[in-house]
């Protein structure tokens, strides 16, 4: 927390400096030039004290540390080209945030299987369904962050109440490796907020939302998804409800209406509660409120069937 604290103005300097800022749009109403550069900070804060603190073998460390800096990158260049007014191509972050995915799947983070609550045996899943499920789930945590960043303290706010609940259900759980992770995540997230609550003096930009997607997604998977219970797969579900179901109906409605699903538009929650008449920062405790809501459900579940 500190560190991300202290390093994000100078980050935000040189961003300013160069022109790494996010210009206001029809669709973007921040009213004036933001600078894009929250990723770095978050990336730099989660990674210096994952490799210092996380006891994983050195082979997953680096493997998700590939992973995480391919999607920084790919996020840096995506958001490079909203500062010069133009869209980065779809393609090649699709294929870099699956690359990364398999990354994960090869460093041995995979949902396996789960316990069968009629006879308590563990039932393994096919390989192949291992692995699909492994990379949607990676590969879908990251979109929905990312596609939930269009307020100030918004995505921060969502991530930060999932990765604590990730933290608390670890602690249950007796599971050091998740716990450490979902702290570390939480207080960088914290860090980049102080900047990043309305009104933001600093977006996140493309390369910390999916980052965050992307390290929430690999906790779940191997913090919760890992006890493999029944109740235990809901633990996650339940921690990122909102940007999940939010975006499924965003997907739907653009489905519906014949527009490709990555065509950004003002169909997220926040945007349809801004056009109720709502301020960014009513809009963002009241989702954020919700996530709360969801989160404390599942860890009073948990206790009671722990």
């Amino acid at each position: 927390f500190i560190l991300v604290a202290l390093i994000m103005p100078l980050i935000m300097k040189v961003a300013n400096k160069v022109g790494f800022t996010d210009k206001p749009t029809k669709r973007k109403k921040h009213g004036r030039e933001v600078p894009l550069c929250g990723g770095i900070g978050i990336y730099i804060g989660f990674f210096i004290f994952y490799f210092l603190l996380v006891k994983d073998t050195t082979v997953q460390k680096d493997l998700i540390f590939i992973g995480g800096t391919l999607i920084l990158l790919i996020g840096l260049i995506d958001d490079y080209f909203k500062t010069i007014g133009k869209e980065f191509p779809i393609f090649p972050r699709l294929v870099v945030q699956l690359f990364s995915a398999v990354l994960v799947y090869k460093a041995g983070v995979v949902f396996g299987g789960f316990t069968n609550p009629l006879n308590g045996e563990y039932v393994v899943l096919p390989a192949l369904i291992q692995f699909i499920v492994t990379i949607v789930w990676i590969f879908g945590v990251t979109t929905v962050i990312n596609w939930s960043d269009g307020m100030d303290g918004l995505a921060g706010g969502i991530s930060i109440v999932s990765s604590l609940t990730f933290f608390i259900t670890a602690i249950i759980l007796k599971q050091d490796i998740s716990a450490i992770n979902s702290i570390i995540l939480s207080a960088t997230i914290g860090g980049f907020l102080i900047y990043n609550k309305y009104p933001a003096k600093v977006f996140m930009g493309d390369s910390g939302a999916n980052l965050i997607g992307y390290i929430l997604s690999i906790i779940a998977i191997d913090g919760a998804f890992k006890q493999a219970t029944v109740f235990s797969l809901f633990i996650p579900i339940l921690a990122l409800a909102v940007p999940i179901f939010d975006n499924i109906f965003v997907i739907l409605k653009r489905f519906s209406e014949g527009k490709p699903v990555y065509q950004a538009d003002r169909s997220q929650m926040h945007y349809r509660l801004e056009e109720k008449g709502l301020t960014p920062p009513q809009i963002v405790r009241y989702i954020v409120g919700i996530s709360i809501i969801f989160s404390a459900l599942a860890i009073i579940g948990l206790l009671i069937k722990h």
